[in-house]
């Protein structure tokens, strides 16, 4: 429902990116904002202040006030606001209903989304998907991925929003409802934001069933748990990953395939995709069955797929040197993550760097499926200690531990191998300040070294 904001009162919590984008948003529909921020303002956010400050925005930093909070129509939560801190109990006591940037732009705004979430593959799907449907129609994508989906919603020549959804946004997202819901697969993470397994997938799961409905369920095939959840989802459901039936997407004969209502076409050869591995054929898979919904050409799908670019930090290769390939896939932040980069790779010398904040979740099958695919392991980070015993315990001892990234690209070069992959299966931030630092410096040390041969 399109709200009129005039003199209503919205709070918004966290300067985050979407925070601002929320803030912006309504202070141009005419409400009064109040962005109240827990930390402490830094140096480097001055000027930005500033600027929100001279649209009329109050600007709140170091707690959140009872002044900022009282007498709200509405609450904006930035996603990594817990459910249960503090300023959560405080609006639900004052009865403030709470809910995502996502949902907000969803709400006012007539533009179809599409959500891909899921534990891994997201961000590639969500650049594809809206790489794909760009090649017809105007397609942004947004969310985890892009721009918020606010700075958007007042744009009426934009025919879709593909909208990469965290489990984080989707809790406070009670009303939104995409058009197309894609859930790329699910595997254990973010327990200690979540508290349960099952509430980490109820959140997830909440945009294919009731109330939410989404016109069309997209589902991955391969995954146990999506392919019993695919009895209940609303909409009409598509599988990927595995030819199951009436309308699904799955590789055959190295080529890709789309059948809907049992009617199969090729769509394109494996060989002809800018990327590897069974979960980018996936990732894959569910792009070409959103813009197959949407319409468009086969020929269209097949020309976008040739011309995507990987995204950074995602099985991304960047460089090449005396017979060495070099992979960023610094973005596999769990075990799960690392597991489907591991497995693209076949027949070849493969040196892995890994390592990092330990998640401390299983690593039996990371273990074996190193076993089948590594030749070398080279270590760093807290969770080295872990990793080596884990991979000991499993009969893998071709070890190599190191003190810095420097030091183990260094090692990597030395060792030769057909392919040098970053996939750390963990948390960056005993070493760096995020998944994006620790692979630009992957990718710096090793062209540093490039640019020296």
């Amino acid at each position: 429902m399109i709200i009129n904001w005039h003199d209503k009162k919205v709070l918004v919590l966290g300067l985050s990116v979407s925070g601002i984008s929320a803030a912006k948003f309504l202070n141009r529909h005419g409400a009064n904002v109040y962005i109240t921020e827990y930390s402490e303002a830094k140096p480097e956010q001055s000027k930005l202040i500033k600027e929100l400050q001279l649209m009329g925005i109050k600007i709140e930093t170091g707690g959140h006030s009872d002044e900022f909070i009282r007498d709200s129509y509405l609450a904006v939560t930035s996603p990594s606001v817990p459910t249960d801190s503090p300023v959560m109990q405080k609006l639900k006591e004052l009865k403030i209903h709470v809910i995502s940037e996502v949902e907000l732009a969803f709400s006012q705004t007539r533009i179809p989304f599409i959500a891909i979430t899921g534990t891994n593959g997201k961000t590639t799907t969500t650049a594809l998907t809206a790489h794909i449907l760009s090649s017809e129609y105007n397609a942004k994508p947004c969310g985890n991925y892009g721009k918020p989906p606010c700075d958007y919603a007042d744009d009426s020549s934009i025919d879709f929003l593909v909208c990469e959804c965290s489990s984080f946004q989707l809790t406070y997202s009670p009303a939104f409802q995409p058009q197309i819901s894609v859930f790329t697969n699910f595997t254990p993470d973010h327990i200690t934001w979540h508290k349960t397994l099952e509430n980490y997938f109820d959140a997830k799961a909440r945009i294919f069933k009731h109330p939410q409905n989404p016109a069309f369920s997209i589902l991955n095939a391969k995954d146990k748990k999506l392919l019993e959840f695919s009895k209940s989802a609303a909409g009409e459901i598509f599988m990927f990953g595995d030819d199951i039936g009436k309308n699904c997407c799955y590789v055959k004969n190295d080529a890709i395939y789309f059948k809907r209502d049992n009617k199969e076409e090729k769509i394109i050869d494996t060989k002809d995709c800018p990327f590897i591995g069974e979960h980018n054929w996936q990732n894959a898979e569910c792009a070409i069955i959103c813009a197959k919904i949407e319409g468009v050409s086969t020929e269209n799908i097949r020309k976008a797929i040739i011309s995507f670019k990987v995204p950074e930090h995602r099985l991304e290769k960047f460089a090449q040197m005396n017979g060495t390939a070099f992979y960023n896939d610094s973005k596999a932040t769990n075990p799960e993550a690392s597991l489907v980069a591991i497995n693209s790779f076949n027949n070849c010398n493969v040196a892995l760097i890994a390592g990092g904040r330990d998640k401390l979740t299983d690593l039996t099958e990371f273990c074996e499926a190193i076993k089948n695919h590594i030749n070398t392991v080279i270590l760093i980070g807290e969770a080295t200690d872990r990793f080596e015993e884990s991979l000991k315990n499993c009969g893998f001892d071709n070890i190599i531990k190191e003190s810095t990234m420097q030091s183990a690209v260094d090692k990597s070069i030395e060792l030769k191998p057909d392919v040098v992959l970053l996939s750390p299966a963990c948390a960056s931030f005993d070493m760096f300040s995020g998944y994006e630092e620790r692979g630009r410096v992957f990718k710096e040390d090793v062209l540093s070294k490039i640019g020296k041969n």
